[in-house]
């Protein structure tokens, strides 16, 4: 088994919250981690999968059921799929508010949940298990490329073979568009998302234009966005909002789309080896979404991440703000021996950050001026970034 870097954080809550929630999407991992956390459960526990008719017949009764066991921790595997269960839950909890009474697994964001489904806010703190980040494997023998072009989900990455890879990637994405929706009872046109995904592909990296998307289509701007929140709220993309605070220049405003898993995005490129992927169009937007994805799985949900770009061509890839307000600019290049822009350095000058870095591939740390340090994604995530997290902490 990996070791998941979110466990610590998920067994903080447990000894404080009523409920504790572990999203994310399909074969992340989190009936793996589940099962492994259910060991260090000294009260008992018991675990449910709704997939199952076997436990959906438990739950026929859920309150007598879930009230005969008051005294265990009760593991509810997706959740999204019995929603009517979250007003029972909200009851149970506000009667017994013991910490660590549920554990909730689901493959959908707390948005697309409670469209169905009562809220439990102040009762469930939330934690989202993403595929398998670049640390989480580094202690193995997979390499970044590897972990790069295959992406996080264990399935893909510990595949043998590309023909079954490929063959997992693709069965994801459907039973995600004609199963996981149809859960949820949202009304979609599968084909319709297909071909949003494919459009998606070819501008990874890039400012969402609605109104190309809209007429490429053929269907209306609402229409696109509201399936762009289905895709987001089911953590197949992802969009970076531009950073504006106290800058008095003409930002843009539109968001970049990035799809979340390299894995993902490199299969609906049709992307099998890292020599076509070096000679793809999409090679430099898919370094880049890899180098935040790993960022935004290394930190806690309480950093906040933006890009900045001005209509003067002023531009960071990557603005993040710390817990404690501290702004970091972050450049990401693919080369390992890059050029700094003079939209960069101007960033600098608007933003003022307190530390500026760009990332590469590989290579040696080496200081620019301005106090730029250019290092590589391993190093940053392993060292720079470790050091201001603990700042933080």
């Amino acid at each position: 088994m990996f070791n998941r870097l979110i466990t610590k954080h998920i067994m903080e809550d447990l000894s404080f919250f009523p409920i504790v929630g572990i999203i994310g999407p399909r074969q992340a991992g989190k009936t793996t981690l589940a099962k492994f956390i259910q060991k260090d459960l000294f009260s008992g526990s018991i675990y449910l999968d709704l997939e199952l008719n076997s436990d959906q017949r438990k739950m026929i009764d859920a309150e007598t059921f879930l009230k005969f066991h008051q005294d265990k921790c009760i593991i509810i595997d997706e959740v999204q799929r019995m929603p009517e269960l979250f007003p029972l839950l909200r009851a149970l909890v506000d009667q017994d508010r013991r910490a660590g009474r549920f554990i909730l697994l689901g493959s959908a964001s707390p948005e697309m949940l409670s469209r169905s489904s009562e809220t439990l806010a102040g009762r469930i703190s939330y934690n989202e298990l993403t595929p398998l980040s670049l640390l989480e494997v580094s202690p193995t023998s997979f390499t970044r490329i590897e972990h790069w072009l295959r992406g996080g989900f264990p399935e893909s990455l510990l595949s043998k073979k590309n023909i079954h890879r490929k063959r997992w990637l693709q069965n994801f994405i459907e039973t995600f568009i004609y199963r996981d929706l149809q859960d949820l009872n949202y009304i979609v046109t599968p084909k319709l998302i297909e071909n949003l995904l494919t459009m998606l592909t070819s501008i990874n990296g890039n400012i969402l234009n609605m109104s190309n998307l809209s007429r490429s289509l053929g269907v209306s701007q609402p229409t696109i966005n509201r399936y762009l929140d289905l895709l987001e709220g089911g953590f197949i993309i992802t969009r970076l909002q531009p950073y504006f605070a106290n800058v008095p220049k003409r930002i843009i405003k539109a968001p970049k789309i990035y799809i979340r898993d390299s894995g993902i995005l490199h299969n609906l490129a049709h992307i099998d080896s890292y020599e076509q992927l070096m000679g793809h169009s999409i090679v430099g937007g898919s370094f880049e979404g890899y180098a935040i994805e790993q960022i935004k799985r290394s930190v806690s949900s309480d950093w906040k991440f933006y890009f900045y770009r001005t209509q003067k061509g002023a531009e960071a890839d990557l603005v993040l703000i710390t817990p404690n307000g501290k702004k970091i600019c972050i450049e990401i290049k693919l080369s390992n021996s890059p050029t700094i822009s003079r939209g960069f350095y101007q960033t600098i000058e608007d933003i003022k950050p307190n530390y500026s870095f760009i990332i590469i591939p590989e290579g040696e740390e080496y200081p620019k001026d301005n106090n730029i340090t250019v290092c590589n994604i391993d190093s940053f995530l392993r060292y720079k970034l470790s050091i201001l997290y603990k700042q933080v902490e």
